[in-house]
């Protein structure tokens, strides 16, 4: 009877991987990827405005300024706001050696230029501690007191702001190629065709990278996953309610983020990306989600702590604290990844369960093959993959302690409980 269960069980897992690879090809390998833009356009933007919020970042501020300061000319008057939330490491030294400011506050150059005549003004700002008897999580606070600083004449329409994470590299080409994109593109969907409304959100899924054994487990997994759970295609049309945004690079059109309330309406929610790309779709303004591999990188997690800290953040709160979902998600994982290792050697008591086994561990290597087919993605660990279900099947249950209780809840060592 075991040996039934386990054939059974074996072959939900290998038909699950075919699926899976079936459907990555059909709506991230075949989706809009967004690349370098060699022949630029004139734009509909007067300011951009990118916004880095940062609560100690020593590790990660300096790559993350020198690639944007080595951005390609975006053809408009920008600045760069470094929006601190009291850092308590090196964070604000190392960007003050970056801007060669005096302090906190103090703003290098005027609106559009800095005193060299060439690349943005800069400003680190110190946004001070959060209102008592408010909640406000995770990065909310500075990404909202940087948006509300002053800003220059114009049509609010016709000004941007991007937000981006410290742990994120862009491309010299990544400002130029989504300035471009945001004044070009044309929204499609059942209801549109095709040359429907301008874009008000305009988010970019990043290349993840992997640095860490950690990583190496469970990030290709959950990119997989988070690329089925959240269809590009079904994302970008406005008659469709699902609303995905990638946290580490969201540019809005200021009149659209100041319409919705910014990073304040969404004050208290762990997960913001997903809350605002929400209110952007439910106001009937205009949400592209596209491909960034080209023009954006990110690695999330230095090491196992601080990976495991991140997901038991977020998981149980992605499923829509839904625990059905949630202990699903695990079971899928564990019996796609981890139970195929355990089928091989039980193949010395019965053949099929071996050759089952191997049919699905052969699919496994497939959809790493097939991620540094589209992605670029290094085969490196892909036999680990049994760990890294079992490392996602741990997560998922201390998620849904953590968020449901709120003890051990926290991000960077702040409770969001």
């Amino acid at each position: 009877m075991a040996i039934v269960v386990l054939q059974v069980l074996g072959l939900i897992a290998c038909l699950g991987l075919g699926l899976m690879l079936l459907l990555l090809e059909l709506q991230l390998g075949r989706a809009p990827r967004l690349g370098p833009n060699p022949d630029p356009g004139p734009l509909q933007a007067s300011f951009l405005r990118l916004v880095i919020p940062v609560y100690n970042e020593e590790s990660n501020i300096s790559a993350c300024l020198d690639a944007v300061l080595a951005s390609q000319d975006p053809g408009l008057p920008w600045e760069l706001v470094v929006a601190d939330d009291g850092s308590s490491d090196a964070t604000v030294g190392l960007v003050q050696e970056r801007f060669q400011c005096e302090g906190p506050g103090q703003a290098h150059g005027a609106h559009g230029a800095n005193p060299s005549g060439a690349g943005p003004s800069r400003r680190l700002w110190e946004v001070g501690p959060r209102p008592e008897g408010e909640r406000w999580c995770g990065k909310n606070w500075p990404a909202s007191k940087a948006a509300a600083l002053e800003w220059p004449a114009g049509d609010p329409s016709q000004q941007w702001l991007l937000f981006i994470d410290a742990d994120v590299r862009l491309e010299p080409a990544a400002l130029v190629s989504v300035l471009q994109e945001v004044a070009a593109a044309k929204m499609e969907g059942p209801s549109l065709g095709h040359g429907g409304p301008p874009v008000d959100l305009l988010t970019l899924a990043p290349r993840l990278e992997c640095g860490c054994l950690a990583e190496w487990l469970v990030q290709p997994i959950v990119a997989s996953l988070l690329g089925l759970g959240f269809p590009l295609k079904r994302s970008n049309d406005p008659a469709d309610a699902t609303a995905f945004a990638a946290g580490p690079f969201m540019l809005f059109r200021r009149s659209a983020y100041e319409a919705i309330g910014g990073h304040r309406a969404v004050a208290g929610d762990v997960v913001e990306d997903l809350a605002l790309a929400g209110a952007i779709k439910a106001s009937g303004h205009r949400l592209l989600y596209q491909l960034g591999v080209d023009l954006v990188r990110l690695r999330m997690y230095p090491d196992l702590a601080s990976l495991w800290e991140g997901w038991t953040k977020n998981w149980y709160l992605g499923v829509d604290r839904n625990p059905f979902k949630a202990i699903g998600s695990a079971l899928v994982v564990v019996g796609g990844f981890s139970l195929p290792w355990v089928l091989l050697p039980l193949g010395l008591l019965d053949r099929s369960l071996g050759w089952i086994g191997l049919a699905a561990i052969g699919l496994q290597l497939a959809i790493r093959l097939w991620s540094r087919w589209r992605f670029g993605t290094p085969l490196r660990y892909w036999w680990l993959a049994w760990l890294g279900g079992l490392l996602i099947g741990a997560i998922v249950p201390a998620s849904m302690w953590k968020t449901t209780t709120g003890q051990g809840w926290t991000w960077r060592g702040r409770s969001l409980a």
